[in-house]
């Protein structure tokens, strides 16, 4: 077949901001972050802060650089973390829970109140392994976008306070989650220690996330985003898209609709596809390459998670993009 426009469903991470995203980021009122905070940062910051429910917030460059301050912050050398299999904290950012964090992390199979309970252990002699903290996942990415619920999460923030740990919520796709639950975000935060939120996926920012947490927090936060190069000069231009990002918090809906009509047109063809949860859809092939492959040639761009093909819709892709895809799926691949 000849050229054909790609459809590029490998993340959410490839929107681009759009004009008005733009021109709020041209006129942004600006400061030197680093020596006064920057007025636009400080503004996004307060209001993430707002939206989540907790004391204070810091905007950092990439959501593995708020888990990261988190991690460090709450971690000393050689305590045990728990996290689910498959996490961003444990599979997508370079080792850097062990290796800057010093933290030894360990994959819960199954993300049940009963397991992190079991997995927090008790009384140990003094050379056994420290659990002080539980780093949850919302939405859980690895697993197809999967959301937690209100009720669940206060269970499993439960049962990490009853074995006395710390609790870090990654949420890059918080927003997500409490879309389609059809709750305010601050709802899904509850009893955590700190959070983290991206900006830079479905809600269509060039760059950027925010950790948050308690005022004292935050004041530690931006000591060690400064050691790790994250401090930012004239961060205005930077934050003013992220503003721009949380007004569209609502649009999310119509990336869950994709790819909801995503997995019910490629199950119509023949393919093993999960129900998503939100905007990410994953489909069991019998030769992963191969599909890859297969789909790229025909201006499909996808990735592999988890030993399938992970398809994700996003700002960039509408209705008839869906569409197309099936199309091309259908007589090509």
């Amino acid at each position: 077949m000849g050229v054909v426009k790609p459809i590029d469903l490998r993340s959410d991470t490839v929107t681009q901001p759009d004009d008005a995203m733009r021109r709020a980021m041209a006129a942004a009122e600006v400061g030197d972050d680093v020596l006064d905070h920057d007025p636009t940062m400080a503004a996004l910051e307060e209001r993430v802060a707002a939206l989540l429910g907790v004391e204070a917030a810091l905007w950092v460059p990439s959501g593995s650089m708020g888990n990261l301050i988190a991690l460090y912050l709450h971690l000393s050398r050689g305590d045990r973390f728990l996290a689910p299999l498959g996490a961003h904290v444990l599979d997508a950012e370079l080792g850097t829970a062990a290796w800057l964090a010093g933290g030894m992390p360990h994959a819960l199979v199954s993300v049940t109140p009963a397991a992190v309970v079991a997995a927090a252990g008790g009384e140990s002699p003094y050379y056994g392994l420290r659990t002080t903290l539980l780093c949850l996942e919302n939405t859980h990415n690895a697993a197809g976008g999967t959301v937690t619920s209100v009720d669940d999460h206060a269970a499993l923030v439960a049962a990490a306070r009853s074995r006395g740990l710390a609790v870090h919520l990654d949420g890059a796709r918080l927003w997500n989650a409490a879309v389609a639950l059809g709750v305010p975000p601050s709802a899904l935060v509850g009893g955590v220690d700190t959070v983290q939120v991206c900006l830079s996926k479905g809600l269509g920012a060039p760059v950027g996330s925010v950790v948050a947490g308690s005022a004292a927090f935050v004041v530690e936060a931006r000591r060690v985003r400064k050691m790790l190069g994250g401090g930012v000069r004239q961060g205005g231009v930077l934050a003013a898209a992220g503003l721009v990002a949380l007004d569209r918090i609502s649009r999310l809906s119509a990336d869950h609709a994709g790819a909801a009509a995503l997995a019910t047109g490629l199950g119509a063809l023949g393919w093993d596809v999960e129900t998503p949860a939100t905007n990410i859809v994953l489909a069991a092939v019998p030769d992963l390459d191969k599909t890859l492959l297969s789909l790229r040639e025909v201006g499909i761009l996808a990735s592999p998670m988890s030993g399938k093909v992970r398809f994700v819709t996003h700002g960039d892709v509408d209705s008839s993009d869906i569409a197309e895809v099936l199309r091309r799926v259908r007589e090509n691949v």
